[in-house]
């Protein structure tokens, strides 16, 4: 027992009881939350409103105003607090989150649909791409412009200083976002009390702004004039973008911190800033250029210009970690090829770098940047990939509530179909800007689906082609085991994704060497569609002959595999494996195109450009450089 002096009187120290520290825990998590989950749907302020009223026309009555503040106020509360909060987030995939694990979690409950569902997961992966390009140039650039309202006549300089800090953002993802992770909390936390108390004393200025929260103004708003309404909702939209964030760093925060933070902190400051922009608009009766920015007073309208940039950099470092995060899951999956990733953590397994996909984005972020100029101009761009993404979320939603929870059919489909409806609404009125921009994104999404979908058909193909011309591994251990060839000591490891055929690198090395190692280990590593998995489901071995022994390795689509820590829990299953005279054997394919392929020639080529830029399997799988030997075959697929 420990004890401390108070006035020369000894006493016991009390402990924290588990509940205190659960408590401090969970507060922890939410100011965590508020820098990650919800930078992105934080930052929507600065122009959601503006946008939406814009979409009015130049002038305006009364019921606008109240009808697209009831439009914001009920997308908030139907499609974050009902659709995310109350249903989407309990569709956790063993804590994890994302449109791949809940891609994964309904291809589990309903094997029947698994290649549709692929499809759908595909699709809202790939728009999520589309969204992670856009958010970082729209959100900077919307902070910067507010420098426009301290003096006009810095115009000139938004777009170079927006470029200069999106180009400082990318440079530093190499050195991980641990160490600057501290301060995003207690930054947004002073973002969002700072918005909210600028519009809660707006809201002064026209009390009776508080009538939007009747839905019955969204409705007359959306039926008296549908033309204006339906470009009006596409920008309605813009306040719920970053939503999806909820979901996405489930695994990150968990569910309770996350859904505390948004009833505590969140919400109430969205909508007393938006409530605030409107009561500014109706006691003025224009339609101010910024409203977020002209109703602050002239000192603190710098000083929230700084607060506003430090934001949406924040919005944007939570969308490229999640690129980083959903590429991962890609490749863990096999919808992608190998891609490099460095870990800027020893603690923090989630905490990735890629250098790759970090380059593409910065590049395709900062020519959105010069092309479009403004954020007004980007804002047409930016809905139709969040939209999409939210839409593929409602089908995958319904699957699982239907085969994985059990629900009655009628339950689940009533409520996908709410859902979908609003979605569709939403997705159908951002659809009609591609003209005006939304191409960027459908762009971007083709791209992404091109490619993952070129991966997995190549994949197979070559699959398939190379297993034709296989031998059986049974057969072969088996006629070995008969007739023994040269043996040398030692183990050798032969890679392969087929473990009941003979690896190529096996069959070329006794064709050329004729030797045979005295232990052989026929090597696959598998994905499992959970997140991670224990230690004591890693590994499964199977002793074909005294000569061969098949290993599998299994790990979750969020784990970055490790084949030499993972073949040390062989010990415990009686292998005494040893790195130091263990040899590992990897073929490195040399692919030709082939008419015969079954694919079209330029989608051939594609996926030979592809398997060419894959990642080093030595790396990837973290092999000791120094024992591996590499076989070198060509196919031609």
């Amino acid at each position: 027992m420990a004890f401390a002096g108070n006035d020369g009187e000894a006493g016991p120290v009390e402990q924290p009881s588990q509940g205190e520290a659960a408590q401090h825990s969970t507060k922890v998590l939410m100011i965590g939350a508020l820098g990650v989950v919800y930078g992105d749907i934080g930052t929507s302020p600065i122009y959601a409103f503006r946008e939406a009223l814009h979409a009015s026309g130049d002038t305006f009555i009364r019921e606008d105003v109240l009808g697209v503040l009831s439009l914001i106020l009920w997308a908030l509360t139907i499609i974050v607090t009902v659709k995310y909060v109350a249903f989407v987030l309990r569709a956790d995939n063993k804590g994890e989150g994302g449109t791949l694990s809940l891609m994964a979690l309904a291809r589990t409950a309903y094997p029947a649909g698994s290649k549709a569902i692929l499809v759908i997961g595909l699709c809202g992966a790939a728009l999520f791409f589309g969204d992670s390009v856009i958010t970082p140039a729209i959100s900077v650039l919307s902070a910067v412009e507010g420098i426009e309202v301290v003096t006009p006549t810095l115009d000139a300089y938004v777009v170079p200083i927006t470029l200069v800090i999106l180009a400082l953002l990318f440079s530093v993802q190499k050195f991980g976002s641990g160490r600057v992770a501290v301060v995003f909390g207690p930054i947004m936390a002073i973002w969002f009390l700072m918005i909210g108390l600028a519009g809660l004393v707006h809201i002064w200025d026209d009390p009776s702004v508080l009538l939007a929260v009747n839905p019955y103004h969204a409705v007359i708003y959306l039926f008296n004039e549908p033309d204006v309404a339906f470009i009006t909702v596409g920008a309605v939209f813009l306040a719920v973008t970053g939503a999806e964030a909820l979901y996405v760093d489930l695994g990150h925060f968990g569910r309770r911190p996350i859904v505390l933070t948004w009833f505590s902190i969140v919400f109430p400051c969205l909508l007393l800033n938006y409530f605030g922009q409107g009561a500014y608009v109706l006691s003025r009766g224009i339609v101010p250029d910024m409203p977020f920015f002209e109703m602050l007073p002239s000192w603190g309208i710098a000083p929230m210009v700084g607060l506003a940039t430090a934001a949406t950099v924040i919005a944007s470092q939570a969308v490229i970690s999640g690129a980083f995060s959903l590429t991962r899951q890609a490749v863990q999956l096999n919808l992608l090829p190998r891609i490099e990733v460095q870990h800027t953590s020893e603690m923090q397994l989630g905490q990735i770098y890629m250098p790759r996909v970090n380059f593409i984005i910065a590049v395709a972020v900062m020519l959105l940047v010069v092309g479009f100029g403004s954020s007004s101009a980007l804002a047409s761009a930016y809905g139709i990939s969040v939209t999409g993404e939210m839409l593929m979320t409602t089908f995958l939603l319904f699957v699982v509530m239907r085969w994985m929870w059990k629900w009655q059919l009628a339950g689940a489909l009533a409520l996908a179909i709410l859902f979908g409806v609003i979605d569709l609404g939403f997705f159908s009125a951002n659809v009609v800007k591609i003209a005006e921009g939304g191409w960027v994104s459908i762009t971007v999404a083709c791209v992404m689906g091109l490619i993952m979908a070129t991966w997995i058909r190549g994949s197979r193909y070559l699959f398939d082609k190379t297993r034709r011309n296989e031998v059986p591994l049974d057969f072969l251990a088996g006629n070995l085991l008969k007739k023994k060839p040269q043996l040398v000591a030692g183990t050798a490891v032969f890679l392969t994704s087929d473990p009941t055929s003979a690896p190529t690198a096996l069959m070329h090395s006794l064709k050329h060497y004729k030797v045979l190692h005295e232990q052989n280990v026929i090597l696959s590593v598998v994905t499992a569609p959970q997140p991670t998995v224990p230690d004591a489901e890693r590994v499964k071995m199977e002793t074909i002959n005294p000569l061969f022994m098949r290993v599998s390795l299994t790990f979750g689509y969020m784990e970055q595999p490790n084949i030499p820590r993972a073949l040390a829990i062989c010990r415990k299953q009686g292998w005494k494996f040893d790195i130091m005279t263990t040899s590992f054997f990897l073929s490195r394919r040399s692919l030709k195109a082939s008419p015969n392929s079954g694919m079209p020639t330029w989608q051939d080529k594609l996926f030979i450009g592809l398997a060419r830029s894959a990642a080093d399997a030595t790396e990837y799988f973290q092999i000791p450089t120094g024992r591996v030997v590499e076989i070198g075959t060509q196919v031609a697929i």
